[in-house]
């Protein structure tokens, strides 16, 4: 029987935990400890062993790929700290607040090079294949960024630009682990597809929910801050459809509010944004793109060439990813 999704977190966290680093040079590899021991679901790592055991695979085979994931994901959110100037990374210090900026470039460029390490330990026909995957992964990622940045100084952002940005910077990530715990384990290619698509719509679902608990949840997650996508004035979702349905005079005000302007900041600027998402029910709107998107991915996985059993693990997990109130 497939194994929950609990017990492969545990089991993805004793490998890690095994992990040597050199000693030295200790300004290098420090902080690569310290921002992985800040903890986390290890959400892209154990869909790497779930895609494996979906296949009967070695779950100790499909190891150093889920490392690979992991240290790539890392590596991303060490430099994406920089670019943010982000001062809190799960509820801690960020590495380059904790450090400095160059110290953080330099450990995020390494962990990196481990990934491409951890890949390297594979056969090389099953090598190819992930190296192609992870290539075409890692460059999606980086114009997912390019596109975020980009949109801070951006007047008009499009609906279908935003979700495009969504899926690259954060959903392709997931279908990946999956679809790298597929071909460690021998998958079709057709199944391979299914699960990749499975975890990249569910990852668009994903953040289409964050976007809404960033705002309306009741409680936010540990290390968070409530509406921070307000006070960022972030083109999310919320925003772009609020400009299409509101009246033009309430468009303009959120537009202005969402401006270079510092008439309206802190909890007034939450509070009048706030009002403006209620008065359009923007909520609704989001729920519906965000069920539409966990439908797509819930019927990829049910192509899936695999007895029901082995697909319930992965239906648990984007229920419970899903279903979050925080």
């Amino acid at each position: 029987m497939p194994k929950s999704i609990l017990e492969l977190q545990k089991k993805y966290l004793d490998a890690l935990g095994q992990l040597n680093y050199p000693e030295q040079p200790n300004n290098l590899y420090e902080p690569v400890k310290y921002l992985l021991e800040l903890g986390g679901k290890r959400i892209r790592p154990v869909l790497v062993l779930a895609g494996a055991d979906m296949f009967d695979g070695d779950l100790d085979r499909a190891m150093n790929m889920s490392h690979a994931v992991e240290f790539f994901h890392n590596f991303s959110l060490m430099h994406d700290d920089i670019m943010d100037d982000a001062d809190l990374r799960r509820g801690s210090q960020t590495v380059h607040t904790k450090y400095d900026v160059n110290t953080a470039i330099l450990s995020g460029d390494v962990m990196l090079i481990y990934a491409y390490q951890f890949i390297e330990q594979y056969e090389p026909e099953v090598l190819s294949q992930l190296f192609t995957l992870f290539n075409k992964t890692s460059v999606q990622i980086c114009e997912g960024q390019q596109l975020d940045v980009d949109f801070e100084t951006r007047e008009e952002v499009a609906i279908d630009d935003y979700l495009k940005m969504i899926t690259y910077k954060t959903a392709v990530l997931l279908g990946a682990s999956l679809q790298f715990g597929g071909i460690v384990s021998g998958a079709s290619k057709k199944d391979q597809e299914h699960l990749y698509n499975f975890g990249k719509n569910i990852g668009i679902a994903f953040q289409v929910q964050d976007d809404i608990l960033d705002v309306f949840a009741e409680s936010q997650a540990s290390g968070k801050k409530k509406a921070g996508d307000i006070l960022q004035k972030k083109k999310t979702y919320l925003y772009l459809k609020s400009l299409e349905i509101l009246s033009e005079s309430q468009s303009e005000r959120l537009r202005y509010l969402f401006s270079d302007q510092k008439e309206v900041e802190g909890q007034s600027l939450i509070d009048e944004t706030l009002a403006l998402f209620k008065d359009c029910h923007v909520k609704v709107y989001a729920q519906e793109l965000k069920e539409s998107y966990q439908q797509l991915g819930l019927s990829h996985l049910q192509m899936i060439a695999r007895p029901e059993e082995h697909k319930e693990i992965l239906l648990n997990f984007a229920e419970n990813l899903l279903n979050r109130e925080s």
